[in-house]
Order: structure tokens, then C-alpha cells, then sequence
């Protein structure tokens, strides 16, 4: 490897947002410093599996919804 070209790899705290800290080496910020998520696994939708809604711009989901209704799609 190249000398003085790659970012200090150090260790640093991430909090999560139900309190949890935890620590891991990164390149952000500092040695010891502290990163707040704002969103992470205990508050994302995508993993606490939250309700998904379907925005219909433009009519095109009752479009689809018609096209397909023979195959017994809802």
C-alpha cells in the first residue's frame, strides 16, 4: 500500500436510537468520538416491519389493478 494516501481507521462509539452504544472502527470523525443514528434496525420500518402504502400517482395502480384482475390479483 501506498503511504499517507488512505483515511486514520480508528475507533469510534455509534449510539443507537433505543440507547444502545456499541463501539467499531471507522474513518468518520475522531478517535472516541460518539455517532447518534437517527435511524437504525430497532426504528426502520424496513426491520420492525412497519405498514407499506402504495401511492396511486396518476391512476396507475387501479390501471394495473384492472389489466390483471382475471389472474385474481388484488
Amino acid at each position: 500500500m501506498k503511504q499517507g494516501i488512505h483515511p486514520d481507521y480508528h475507533v469510534i462509539t455509534v449510539e443507537m436510537t433505543d440507547g444502545t452504544v456499541f463501539k467499531t472502527r471507522s474513518t468518520w470523525g475522531k478517535e472516541g468520538d460518539v455517532l447518534k443514528l437517527d435511524i437504525d434496525k430497532s426504528s426502520h420500518p424496513a426491520w420492525t416491519g412497519g405498514q407499506q402504502r402504495i401511492l396511486d400517482t396518476g391512476g396507475m395502480v387501479a390501471r394495473f389493478n384492472k389489466r390483471f384482475s382475471k389472474f385474481g390479483l388484488k
